[in-house]
């Protein structure tokens, strides 16, 4: 019967899936009344339009979007050099943790027996004690049997750190895990920033191999701490 009014029971049982939906993707509070309501042909298209492309914008967020990823591909250098370095990592990190008690007690780079590096801004200079083949304690460091004959140093590149550093025997490392870092001395201060860089790079390689570090620092190789 024409302007009959319908219950709303039975008014909320029609709208109930419609309204459903918009509730579940607008945040609106829909409220009844308890009058009819007309709802215009045009109105009516246009809640349908906007029902659907929300609920295909739902169904496409829902899914996996893939982003391009904007980390850019490892060379093969870079591959072979974060390989080398891992493995150089785990040869040495058979060698004992360093004593603090036997490195911090050292107070000139005579009295240090550990590998010694020295930066410069092109290459890096490796001091190292090889250990005494006789295990006799008599004449140890004496004129027979000085330290300084055991001394040796190599010129390497920083690359080659990690590689010079595994080919040590256990017996170089004393005091343990720790090495020694100081400026290549000079005079020429335009040069000064371009070894404190490489210095930089060298403290951060070391660090990445599980090395402690013992910075010495000063233009005649002066003393840090």
């Amino acid at each position: 019967m024409e302007g009959a009014i319908t219950p709303p029971a039975q008014r909320i049982v029609q709208a109930g899936s419609s309204l459903d939906m918009l509730a579940l993707v607008f945040p609106i509070r829909f409220t009844l009344s308890p009058w009819p309501c007309r709802v215009s042909p045009a109105r009516a298209t246009i809640l349908a339009c906007l029902l659907s492309l929300t609920i295909a914008g739902c169904s496409k967020t829902g899914g996996h979007v893939s982003v391009p990823s904007l980390t850019q591909p490892e060379s093969p250098e870079a591959v072979q050099a974060r390989a080398a370095r891992d493995t150089a990592r785990q040869e040495l990190d058979q060698i004992p943790p360093p004593s603090k008690s036997l490195y911090l007690a050292v107070r000139s780079q005579e009295g240090w027996t550990n590998p010694f590096l020295t930066v410069d801004k092109d290459i890096l200079t490796l001091r190292i004690i090889l250990p005494d083949a006789n295990p006799s304690p008599m004449g140890q460091g004496g004129l027979l049997r000085p330290s300084s004959a055991r001394k040796q140093t190599v010129q390497i590149r920083l690359t080659e750190l990690p590689k010079a550093l595994t080919a040590l025997p256990p017996e170089a490392w004393p005091y343990g895990r720790v090495i020694a870092v100081a400026e290549a001395p000079t005079t020429d201060k335009a040069v000064r920033p371009e070894i404190r860089r490489k210095m930089e790079a060298t403290i951060q390689v070391l660090n990445d191999l599980g090395i402690v570090v013992d910075e010495w620092s000063g233009p005649g190789g002066g003393f840090l701490r």
